[in-house]
Parts: structure tokens; C-alpha cells; sequence
């Protein structure tokens, strides 16, 4: 079992062209016997939050911006419901995501907006394999160009993308799986 971290917009038009995209790939991390890990933010985050526990997932992780619950609530109103912990950091939303990122196996981004794209360069520069769930627009839709100008990317960069969430996860996995397979018994 791989922690997957979905990142993603929570605000802007990328959230409401891909929702359902969002909630499929929560339910295909779930499908993948994977833990599910996100911003425990709004929008799509937590709209594949939703779509993992709906499938049974077994443990969604929420790393929080805020220092406690109460501030996680009344100052950032983040949501709680669907996750089965939440770690509140008090790193405000550079350093969540840098705690999120380095703190996952592989990342999924989907749709997004600076934050995503924030959360991509950390990934590229922790070597943390990383797949971008294409059809909701957002930074997702515009990554491969800047990758093009960004070139060469490190030997260790695993940067993929995929217009089907089921897809994406076993690329992913098999990533993972050819990264750790000599301590591949850490991760069942």
C-alpha cells in the first residue's frame, strides 16, 4: 500500500469542470488498496476524498495549513468529514505542501492552480513520482508546457499523464513498484 496524494484546485473553474474526474480517482486510489493523502482542502481534494471513502478506502489523511481543528474550521474553512485523520501543521500552505508532498509516495494532480503548481515543483525536486489526471483544466492542461521549457528534467523524474483515473494509479503503482522493489515488503 502506497500513500497517494491528490493534488488540486480548490477554488476556480478547473474545480467544477473536473468533480467527478476528482471523485472517480479517490474511488480508484480506494479500488488500489492505496491510503489516500490530500491538502485537507476544498474543492477537488476533497471531492476525491469523498469518492475514496465512498469505496471503502481505509485511510484518508488530511495535512492542514492550520495549526489546530479549530483554526483548520473557523479561519481556513477547511472541511473534516472525509478523512479518517487530519495532521494540523500550523505551516501555513507553503509549508503543508511541502509536508504533503515529501511525505507521499506519488503525487495525482488534477486541474489546480498555483498551489498545484507549487506542489508539482516540489515533487519534481524530491524526486516523488508524479501523474497528472488530465480533462479539468487548470495548471494540469498547461504543466506539459512548462515541462518543455523546463527541459532537461532530472534522470530520477517520473512526470506521467492519463485521462482515466484506473489508468493512471496502476501507472503509478508500477512506478512505485519497480522503485521499491527491493523493499517492497514495507509496503503491503
Amino acid at each position: 500500500m502506497y500513500q497517494i496524494c491528490v493534488s488540486g484546485a480548490a477554488k476556480g473553474d478547473s474545480v467544477e469542470e473536473g468533480k467527478q474526474l476528482a471523485y472517480r480517482l479517490g474511488e480508484a486510489i480506494a479500488r488500489g488498496g492505496h491510503s489516500l493523502m490530500t491538502g485537507a482542502t476544498i474543492g477537488l481534494p476533497n471531492y476525491a476524498a469523498e469518492g475514496y471513502k465512498k469505496a471503502g478506502g481505509k485511510m484518508s489523511v488530511g495535512i492542514s495549513p492550520a495549526s489546530s481543528k479549530v483554526e483548520h474550521v473557523m479561519k481556513y474553512r477547511l472541511p473534516v468529514l472525509a478523512y479518517d485523520t487530519i495532521i494540523y501543521t500550523g505551516l501555513h500552505y507553503v509549508g503543508r505542501d511541502t509536508l504533503l508532498i515529501t511525505s507521499s509516495d506519488a503525487v495525482v494532480s488534477i486541474g489546480g492552480r498555483i498551489g498545484t503548481l507549487h506542489e508539482f515543483t516540489i515533487a519534481l525536486e524530491t524526486d516523488t513520482p508524479i501523474g497528472f489526471l488530465q480533462g479539468a483544466g487548470g495548471i494540469s492542461s498547461e504543466i506539459q508546457g512548462l515541462i518543455d521549457v523546463a527541459q532537461p528534467l532530472r534522470d530520477e523524474a517520473f512526470v506521467t499523464f492519463q485521462d482515466d483515473p484506473d489508468k493512471l494509479i496502476k501507472e503509478l503503482t508500477a512506478q512505485l513498484d519497480r522503485e521499491h522493489r527491493k523493499y517492497h515488503n514495507l509496503y503491503q
